[in-house]
């Protein structure tokens, strides 16, 4: 399939198959299949000859955007559920009890994990035990952020209970060595769930409740950056975030 977009720009600017490979540094039989036969160059080649041209480089080759994406994506992405309601509760167990250095929780509430698995101060203290620090930080009932979200969602100030009810079943790790619980009063596009070098990050979609939204599943790699910008996030909030006084 021929490139149209490349023989009408090269055309409009009065390039021929041999002006634009002196340009872009390769022979003239590799211009004519970039443009006959539709051939993609290497990116480095593809951004000289674009910038020869003058036009977005995604815009003469689109597949390189595709490619570069779904590399990226690849890295990093485990799996991804359509809906927090479908991901077990078996995947946080599993994932808190890999831990060996840093478990981390940022939500407004999440009192479906205690819910669904009681146990789960106890893990908390026994990864603790081995050797691991756990920050939770979880919305403060009387924000206006934690309200708003509640408006939102459209569960008018249940998501304010939700908040105490989260608050009530931490409370037990108050004091407890290398456990840290804070409240915040952010604006929470994701909640996240962290241990060590994997996450799981649950969106917030306007209008819905946030167990009705997706959830992927991540593993930081060294050429990726989804990890690493949502741990930032974390680390951000954190810093503003209220320590929960004992008593």
């Amino acid at each position: 399939m021929s490139n149209e977009r490349l023989r009408a720009v090269m055309a409009s600017g009065g390039w021929t198959h041999g002006s634009l490979a002196e340009a872009a540094g390769v022979d003239p039989k590799s211009v004519e299949r970039w443009v006959n036969l539709g051939r993609t160059p290497r990116r480095a080649t593809a951004l000289k000859a674009a910038e020869t041209l003058g036009e977005d480089v995604h815009a003469l080759w689109p597949s390189l955007r595709q490619a570069r994406a779904a590399r990226a994506v690849s890295l990093e992405l485990v799996a991804l559920y359509d809906q927090r309601a479908d991901v077990p509760v078996s995947v946080y167990v599993d994932l808190f009890s890999q831990a060996r250095e840093h478990i981390d929780v940022l939500v407004y509430a999440a009192v479906f994990l205690h819910e669904a698995y009681p146990r789960l101060n106890d893990l908390l203290q026994e990864r603790v035990a081995e050797g691991c620090t756990v920050r939770i930080a979880i919305g403060d009932a009387e924000s206006e952020n934690a309200r708003q979200r509640g408006v939102e969602e459209r569960f008018g100030d249940g998501i304010e209970s939700r908040c105490r009810i989260a608050l009530m079943h931490y409370r037990p790790l108050l004091g407890a060595p290398g456990i840290e619980l804070r409240t915040h009063g952010t604006t929470l596009y994701n909640s996240l769930y962290r241990a060590d070098d994997q996450m799981l990050v649950n969106a917030h979609v306007w209008g819905l409740n946030a167990y009705g939204a997706p959830v992927w599943h991540l593993r930081q790699h060294s050429a990726g950056r989804m990890f690493d910008s949502y741990a930032e996030s974390f680390n951000a909030v954190w810093d503003t975030a209220t320590p929960v006084a004992e008593g």
